[in-house]
């Protein structure tokens, strides 16, 4: 039962033809189809090198700031002193004498 429901309720608001208005469809004529085509991969290589162009202008635009503003220094205290240290766990050891 309920699937009879269902198919009458597809066929009634069936939008294959609002569906077939707004499909693509490519041209019958051969020379068109190239010429289209043609378009199609210009199109697209315009885009991609416009993209690549943009990145780079981005990244530039990224380093140059980073260049040309700095940020202060924070103050540091005087007292702390920044090392590197070592273990000795021989005391006669050379490093000790």
């Amino acid at each position: 039962m309920s699937n009879a429901f269902f198919r009458d309720l597809h066929a009634r608001f069936d939008a294959s033809g609002v569906r077939a208005m707004f499909a693509p469809r490519k041209p019958r004529h051969p020379l068109l189809r190239i010429a289209l085509g043609l378009v199609g991969v210009a199109m697209l290589a315009v885009l991609l090198v416009a993209g690549v162009f943009i990145g780079a202008a981005m990244i530039m635009f990224g380093l140059a700031r980073r260049l040309l503003v700095r940020q202060p220094a924070a103050p540091r205290d005087g007292r702390i002193v920044d090392a590197e240290y070592r273990v000795v766990r021989n005391r006669d050891h050379a490093a000790l004498r």
